[in-house]
């Protein structure tokens, strides 16, 4: 897991976890009304998205994979890098990936959904769901806002940051949203609430919580009722308890094991210790196809759009992206606005974001960066992909 105080880490505040060789680039794949499919290299084939994504192949990433879609609907699919390092398959095409902290902008959709139906109040104190659950040196239900756990804006300890360092001696190892939550309240607050922000997983464990008393059903079946299908995502589901695996085509996930430096599979793991801070699995595709569903008003009324829209400045993010609501709005090179969030967990690193327009860019890589360079380097193709975009 990494340390929240590394620079590393403050830039990936969007993450979850943290923890070569340099594979053969395969081909992108074409485009089509609602799906990548697959398609020839045509000769002197030359294209921006796909010159940065093989880019980013090399002593960090052993794979990447990539869907860019324009605001006439066209999708275009690309891979780089392999898939699997043992057997050097190619990276399939969007294939699934552990889109670890974007299951956030999912868990807030389901949220701000019970708040428009009047189940939940936005501005009501967390003490009203969870009754004596927060309690103590970490924060306190009684003043702590169902807003602010959505915003960071609570003060909860994060929990990430006191897992075991040694991520191999928890990875196959089943816990309970409370078993994380516990490990949180057992340590001091960062800050009052509303009095600063800091990225805490822990509010969104206690999101999937609240949601589970109002709906009296689990956060998992909710996401995937409200969110996942009705967005019409194919390739998006969240792990059965005790399910180890990435279901359907798949590139391998790595990690880098010390003193040697060597990558290490690590796909399967047990992803429960994310549970609704980060769990989901995914595509690219469907990732752009949930948030432009998102923006364009599908998944809520107008008013908790809005809300969920309204943001505060992010410390430790890249400069112009600000907060909202499980959703963070980002500045682009260009100067347009994107939405988006993206996610960090042991083995797959997500960036995505999609503007009003209609355009949308998600980008996967198989293995966490090790450097800050590594993290502006992906993120800089989901910028240049979006500008380059019409």
């Amino acid at each position: 897991m990494y340390k929240p105080s590394s620079p590393r880490s403050r830039l990936l505040a969007c993450g979850l976890a943290a923890t070569i060789a340099v594979g053969t680039v395969a081909a992108p794949v074409a485009a089509s009304a609602s799906a990548p499919t697959s398609a020839s290299a045509a000769a002197g084939f030359d294209d921006g998205v796909q010159k940065s994504l093989d880019g980013l192949i090399g002593k960090e990433f052993p794979g990447a994979l990539a869907s860019v879609r324009d605001t006439g609907g066209r999708v275009t699919g690309y891979t780089a890098g392999v898939g699997n390092l043992e057997t050097r398959e190619e990276v399939p095409a969007d294939g699934r990936v552990r889109i670890g902290s974007n299951t956030k902008t999912f868990v807030a959709t389901v949220v701000l959904q019970l708040v428009g139906e009047g189940k939940i109040e936005l501005d009501g104190p967390v003490e009203r769901y969870l009754p004596g659950l927060v309690r103590g040196k970490a924060g306190d239900g009684r003043r702590i806002t169902v807003r602010q756990l959505l915003q960071h804006t609570s003060g909860l300890p994060n929990y990430t940051r006191y897992m075991h360092q040694d991520f191999f001696k928890i990875q196959h190892r089943y816990v309970e949203p409370r078993d994380m939550i516990d490990v949180a309240l057992r340590h001091k607050a960062s800050f009052g609430p509303g009095k600063g922000w800091e990225y805490s997983n822990t509010g969104y464990l206690l999101l999937g919580l609240v949601v589970q008393k109002v709906t009296g059903r689990p956060i998992a079946e909710e996401v995937t009722r409200r969110v996942i299908d009705r967005a019409g995502l194919r390739d998006t589901y969240w792990p059965g308890v005790g399910d180890q695996t990435v279901k359907g085509p798949h590139p391998r996930g790595y990690t880098v094991r010390k003193p040697k430096g060597e990558f290490v599979d690590i796909t399967t793991m047990d992803p429960s210790w994310g549970g609704a801070a980060g769990q989901l699995i995914g595509t690219p595709n469907d990732l752009n196809t949930f948030f432009l569903a998102l923006l364009d008003g599908k998944l809520l009324r107008p008013a908790q759009l809005a809300e969920m829209k309204k943001t505060v400045k992010a410390p430790g993010f890249p400069e112009g992206w600000r907060y909202g609501l499980g959703v963070v709005k980002m500045k682009l090179d260009c100067g347009d606005t994107a939405w988006g969030h993206g996610g960090d967990i042991d083995g797959y690193e997500t960036r995505n974001a999609a503007t009003t327009d209609g355009r949308a860019t998600a980008v996967a890589v198989t293995a966490l960066p090790t450097s800050e360079a590594g993290v502006l380097k992906v993120i800089k193709v989901v910028d240049d992909a979006l500008c380059g975009t019409e």
